[in-house]
């Protein structure tokens, strides 16, 4: 059996879809699956020991080119993607560019989520079979799932976490960062402040608080991960209040991120990409939600503490608000620190070994994955 997953980007969302590689590979043995992403989230993939080839979609340089220029990647692309069949093809991002591949895709039978759950209504053209979801199925590490269950039923619970691989050479260039600057000393934090969002975004001042905190009663080594200058300059302010024990990472490689968030005692930050990787890779997290709900996106299972706005309004899915002061700061930097602290006392002596090629079997459903 051949299929293709469809989930073009963003990095949090590819990492909830993990799961589904867990799945297929127990529901039918021997099947190869290819996956369909956006080339900044790729690295994270390749040399996954579940997935038989990555797809590297290039849409931000195709914009670059030119309407003519454009049009002259798709339809190379898309050519390419013809020549390939497929048993199944999962469309399991539900907007117009994933329903657009699903359509060029050669596939026997496709399958996506139907009007209520897309997330452009354009998508319902790919046409295929549509896919409704019961309640406590629209968490996002549940969504995917429900579609691969309804194109092949019959498999067991798998992991709503993971399996996320680490490409052994990040790890060992992480590792000897770690020991020549002086950072592989024990428990160690990785905070991230940025997101996509404004309105996710916890106060800066609640921030360098609780990193000053962190370093002066707990004695732990903080590392502060970035995505781009604006990010990094937050960083450093936190940095700044927490004192010597505090430090920014550099930005590298995905690859190298997962590896440094693998060695992590505890990751905390909001609805961010890089919380979804350490939570697939088993270290435990402290997330922090406010226009978004952390019930349906935060990391599942009791590994993982998710804190949401105490405010009336929380979650509102809105990018702007006139408010927004006031409800980045109605968590308090005492919340976050009992919690991170309360993850260290457990990951001391829960935490497992990470996934590293060739991962794990895959555990039996239990506390961490129902």
């Amino acid at each position: 059996m051949r299929v293709l997953i469809v989930k073009v980007s963003a990095l949090g969302d590819v990492v909830h879809t993990l799961p589904v590689l867990a799945y297929l590979t127990q529901t039918a043995p021997g099947v190869e699956i290819d996956w369909l992403v956006e080339e900044e989230s790729a690295p994270l993939l390749e040399g996954h020991p579940l997935i038989a080839e990555v797809l590297r979609l290039r849409t931000r340089h195709w914009r670059t080119l030119g309407l003519y220029g454009m049009m002259q990647e798709f339809f190379t692309f898309a050519a390419a993607l013809r020549r390939r069949h497929y048993d199944l093809v999962l469309d399991l991002q539900g907007n117009a560019k994933s329903g657009m591949f699903t359509v060029v895709a050669r596939g026997n039978n496709k399958y996506g989520f139907d009007r209520d759950e897309v997330r452009e209504p354009l998508n319902l053209l790919a046409g295929g079979r549509r896919v409704a979801l019961l309640p406590a199925e629209r968490a996002v590490a549940r969504r995917a799932l429900a579609v691969a269950r309804t194109a092949l039923p019959g498999g067991g619970d798998v992991p709503l976490t993971g399996p996320l691989h680490l490409v052994p050479e990040a790890r060992a260039a992480v590792r000897r960062r770690l020991k020549v600057e002086g950072w592989n000393r024990k428990p160690l934090a990785v905070l991230h402040y940025g997101t996509t969002w404004a309105t996710k975004l916890w106060a800066r001042e609640h921030w360098q608080t609780l990193a000053a905190r962190l370093t002066r009663e707990q004695e732990i080594q903080i590392l502060l991960t970035w995505g781009n200058e604006r990010e990094r300059t937050a960083a450093e302010s936190i940095a700044a209040a927490a004192g010597r024990r505090a430090a920014l990472w550099p930005r590298t490689s995905l690859p190298e991120l997962a590896a440094l968030l693998a060695e992590a005692d505890v990751a905390v930050g909001g609805d961010t990409g890089p919380i979804h990787v350490a939570a697939a890779l088993g270290t435990p997290t402290v997330s922090i939600y406010r226009a978004t709900d952390g019930n349906r996106n935060g990391p599942p299972g009791d590994r993982h503490i998710r804190l949401q706005a105490p405010r009336s309004c929380s979650p509102c899915l809105r990018k702007h608000c006139d408010r927004d002061t006031v409800c980045a700061r109605s968590i308090s930097p005492e919340e976050v620190y009992a919690a991170v602290a309360g993850r260290l006392d457990r990951a001391s002596i829960t935490k497992p070994e990470s996934m590293a090629m060739p991962p794990p079997e895959i555990p039996a459903a239990g506390a961490d994955n129902p």
